[in-house]
């Protein structure tokens, strides 16, 4: 299947927790008989404290494999600990922001199983419904590449803005056709996206920071689609280093991750947001592949 090159449309989560990388090994593979106590499967998430690693950790351990949860508190940097070894998997990014990981850094990395889409949304304390902001109105957005880009397609979904005919996968401000918009945008650090609501018109704000902001996503005046075809770039995964993508362990650790205490779990902890996603290893890795493939046209 080939992703149309333009209708790209995370969360990738970032919390103010504190990381600790445990002291491990060299990163060599569990093998198919699971984790030991000894050598636990290390797992590099953003967000740790969520209720649905203790439960994930429980089902694991009466399938007798051990593994350790890893927190990290700045989203740039699990990619790095699993390339080195310092992890067995991580799950924190979506596809779109592995595709740029692999591409800048000369990597692999790849997906051994999906978990979701999360809807990217439009706020307003000011207006009910996009049609009602007016021309010339002022729009933040999240400052980091990867949801940068997705916020220009939701203002661009919204009809706010229209985006030039080659803004390509990974479009910035500089891609869009200001006389074909009614908007301007300001790009800020994400979790400020929330603090602006008070000066800006409307803001597009990353999920992780929806309830901190005392919002819910019912607030939301736009969302885009987590079904759509332009979502699949940021179907959130499992990743593993390219030699470990057939470790049955691994796989069997996205399989419970999938039991429904699990996603009920995720649920809550994504404010009822998260549109669990299935998509298979291999239909994954073609799915990067593609995306990779777009970031270098």
């Amino acid at each position: 299947m080939t992703l149309r090159p333009r209708r790209a449309a995370t969360l990738v989560a970032a919390t103010a927790l504190a990381l600790t990388l445990a002291a491990c090994g060299g990163g060599e593979a569990t093998s198919a008989a699971g984790g030991t106590e000894d050598d636990p499967v290390r797992i590099g998430v953003v967000g740790a404290a969520n209720p649905e690693w203790a439960i994930f950790e429980d089902l694991a351990a009466e399938e007798g494999i051990a593994v350790e949860i890893v927190d990290f508190s700045d989203y740039t940097q699990p990619n790095p600990a699993l390339t080195d070894g310092d992890l067995d998997l991580n799950q924190f990014q979506h596809i779109l922001y592995l595709a740029q990981y692999n591409e800048a850094d000369g990597q692999d990395l790849t997906p051994i199983g999906a978990t979701a889409v999360y809807p990217l949304a439009v706020y307003s304390q000011e207006y009910d419904d996009v049609a009602d902001i007016p021309d010339g109105a002022e729009i933040a957005i999240p400052n980091d590449v990867t949801n940068q880009a997705r916020a220009l397609f939701v203002l661009e979904e919204a009809g706010l803005l229209t985006l030039a005919d080659d803004a390509g996968t990974v479009p910035t401000p500089s891609d869009i056709d200001e006389a074909a918009s009614t908007v301007t945008v300001t790009p800020v650090e994400a979790n400020q996206t929330v603090v602006a609501l008070d000066s800006v018109a409307a803001s597009v704000v990353n999920n992780d920071f929806v309830a901190d902001a005392g919002l819910t996503p019912e607030d939301a005046i736009f969302a885009d689609s987590a079904e759509s075809e332009g979502a699949r770039p940021y179907i959130n995964i499992w990743v593993a280093r390219a030699e470990d993508a057939d470790n049955e362990t691994y796989a069997r650790l996205v399989e419970l991750y999938h039991e429904q205490e699990v996603l009920d779990a995720v649920q809550e902890t994504a404010g009822g947001t998260a549109s669990f996603a299935d998509q298979d290893a291999a239909e994954l890795q073609e799915i990067l592949a593609e995306v990779q493939a777009s970031l270098t046209e």
